[in-house]
């Protein structure tokens, strides 16, 4: 039995036998990849916005789920309970990743906030807010783990250092996109020359890294383009899912 309202976001564990569905009706199931089966279901009575396993081979049991109502939950799979909770953001939480080796991770918030968590540590150590920030719905790191891509509802990409602290590269712009308030993904090639981005005309939008040039643009949907991925190893290709309903992958 799947979900009885939209999916919000999906995970995979490491080795990817396993993903977790994050719905709007308000609870997150664990599916078995080969069979398709839902093995467990977590009723979390409040809706969650992202979800995400711990990549750690021995923490494949614990996963986070940003909600609306503000938290960050941390949920063990065998025993179906909470095992701790993050309650800082003063809005609903947008995006959580892992960061630093997975040690730490990172959310984004309504509250225009990004903030650095040590894992099991219930207080954030790191707050990061100014003026200049807006919502950021999607976040992705960069395969060498050194760059953090924030999807900005500005229509622009901010980028963030890691490895300094989490300092803002402010010349690390990336414009020439609308996302009109989506949570458009972005994702970045596993050569790191390149990034990607959906946008709410329904357009793919690709840049250089090195520059921060907009190379090319096209229209991969009819709708919204929701979600872009790179292939981890056909670095030709990507895949982008769409509010038109089609998944499409493109060389």
């Amino acid at each position: 039995m799947g979900h009885r309202q939209a999916v919000r976001d999906v995970s995979f564990n490491s080795n990817g036998t396993a993903f977790l569905s994050a719905s709007y009706d308000r609870y997150v199931k664990l599916w078995d990849t080969e069979i398709g089966k839902c093995t467990n279901q977590f009723n979390l009575k409040r809706v969650a916005y992202c979800v995400q396993f711990n990549p750690d081979e021995d923490k494949q049991h614990l996963f986070l789920v940003g909600c609306a109502d503000k938290k960050i939950l941390c949920y063990d799979t065998r025993s179906g309970e909470v095992v701790q909770q993050y309650d800082r953001h003063l809005g609903a939480v947008n995006a959580v990743a892992f960061v630093d080796n997975n040690r730490r991770f990172v959310s984004t918030s309504d509250d225009k906030s990004l903030r650095v968590w040590e894992w099991d540590i219930p207080v954030d150590f790191k707050y990061l807010a100014d003026p200049s920030l807006h919502s950021m719905p999607a976040v992705s790191v960069s395969p060498n783990g050194k760059y953090l891509i924030c999807q900005s509802l500005d229509n622009q990409l901010v980028v963030f250092n890691i490895f300094a602290g989490f300092k803002r590269m402010r010349k690390k712009i990336f414009r020439g996109h609308m996302v009109s308030g989506y949570a458009c993904t972005v994702d970045m090639s596993p050569d790191m020359r390149y990034v990607i981005s959906g946008d709410g005309d329904g357009y793919l939008c690709l840049w250089e890294w090195k520059t921060t040039r907009l190379l090319t643009k096209w229209k991969a949907h009819d709708g919204v383009c929701i979600n872009c991925a790179w292939l981890p190893h056909e670095t030709s290709k990507v895949i982008t899912a769409g509010w038109d309903g089609n998944i499409r992958l493109w060389d």
